[in-house]
């Protein structure tokens, strides 16, 4: 071992002056609250729901305390009763199945592939035996599935897609842009997310009485008209009595903090994109370890990385962990049997049933995850790779 990295990789940038003076502006006039405006002000909270809409090209925004709140209010807005059976990805993060578990409903895990995206061949096979209508399709870690195939075979069963868009904020599928090819699209704007503001969530849709279901759903009591991207005030008079207040509304002062993030946000994609490429460039052909491909209709954003160690035991994937670890390299193992910080799978998720997933635990048990801040260099990125590919190929040679 000649050389050990040294960047920290839980430290994200900081935040932009122009956020930072928002962030002043609103702490000095106390209105954090998004609905309470001075006369003729907006707010800093609609104003971001106005221009995350347009960003998407969506008609309508909701800017929320989560993007785990999203998903379920998104969920629950579009028609999802307790008891209904929703599928998802069986390679996903907790909130997913946790939202799903907060609207009442039950989980139903879809087979993932070697490429880390959901199995369309399964997807039809779960709709049919559970004869689930709504699928919450998580985008997990950035990697989009065929977008085309799938809503073809959704529309097809009447199965209402929810897209659970954490890791492709700016990302598209054939150019049109993740989270708008199902009914709804959530973003999480959480420390670890394309935009910062150490908690959030944003629902877009183009359908005005879920988008009304939605703002009833986070808190807007009679001041729903004040949203910034809302439907008409009609929309509202059949289901604003009969949609509970689950009070998950954003607050200006993240908002504010939001908002020039978003004017930034391309330049920021293509930043991690770019220490994406490097990494991955560095671990092609390296032994024992499978990239993951990228299918041409994909333009992802990728502020983390996955590869894959297919060959390797349990034991020599722990081994693999400890070396680079050694060597100042944070992997995260999705095949350990119990969680770790914020990595855990199927069946560590004991509220929903336990289901038998044979080709998904065969990816997790050789699946890697490692952070990429913008924090670090490109050279750093040349680094982590040359520590990845070493340690793996040591492991690998000595069997």
């Amino acid at each position: 071992m000649s050389y050990k990295f040294t960047g920290n990789f839980t430290q994200q940038e900081s935040l932009p002056e122009e956020s930072i003076e928002a962030a002043i502006a609103v702490m000095r006039h106390g209105r954090l609250h998004r609905y309470n405006l001075a006369d003729g002000e907006q707010g800093e909270t609609a104003l971001l729901e106005q221009e995350f809409a347009a960003y998407t090209g969506a008609k309508y925004c909701v800017a929320v305390a989560s993007g785990g709140y999203a998903l379920a209010s998104a969920l629950r807005a579009s028609g999802a009763q307790a008891g209904d059976a929703v599928l998802t990805n069986a390679f996903t993060l907790a909130p997913v199945p946790g939202a799903i578990a907060n609207a009442g409903c039950t989980p139903i895990f879809v087979e993932v592939t070697h490429n880390l995206v959901m199995d369309l061949a399964d997807l039809k096979v779960k709709i049919a035996s559970s004869r689930a209508r709504y699928l919450m399709l998580s985008h997990m870690r950035g990697h989009l599935v065929d977008m085309d195939a799938l809503m073809a075979i959704c529309d097809g069963a009447g199965v209402v897609v929810i897209e659970d868009c954490a890791h492709t904020m700016g990302a598209f599928w054939d150019g049109v842009a993740s989270g708008r090819h199902g009914v709804a699209g959530c973003y999480s704007t959480q420390t670890f997310k394309h935009l910062n503001s150490g908690e959030g969530g944003l629902l877009i849709t183009d359908d005005a009485e879920l988008a009304a279901r939605a703002i009833m759903l986070s808190g807007s009591y009679m001041l729903f008209e004040r949203n910034g991207a809302g439907p008409e005030k009609e929309v509202f008079d059949q289901i604003k009595l009969e949609t509970p207040n689950c009070s998950g509304r954003m607050d200006n002062l993240r908002a504010a903090i939001l908002r020039p993030q978003l004017r930034a946000l391309d330049a920021q994609c293509a930043a991690w994109n770019e220490r994406y490429k490097r990494v991955e460039s560095g671990l092609q052909n390296a032994t024992g370890i499978k990239v993951i491909e990228r299918p041409e209709k994909e333009a992802y954003v990728m502020s983390s990385f996955q590869f894959l160690c297919p060959e390797l035991s349990d034991a020599q994937m722990i081994d693999v962990q400890k070396r680079t670890g050694n060597r100042g390299v944070e992997l995260k193992w999705f095949g350990a049997d119990s969680p770790v910080g914020f990595t855990s799978r199927h069946d560590s998720w004991t509220y929903a049933e336990a289901q038998n997933l044979p080709q998904t635990d065969r990816v997790l048990a050789g699946l890697f995850d490692m952070r990429l801040p913008l924090t670090f260099t490109l050279e750093d990125c040349d680094m982590l790779a040359a520590i990845i590919r070493e340690e793996v190929g040591a492991v690998y040679q000595a069997g």
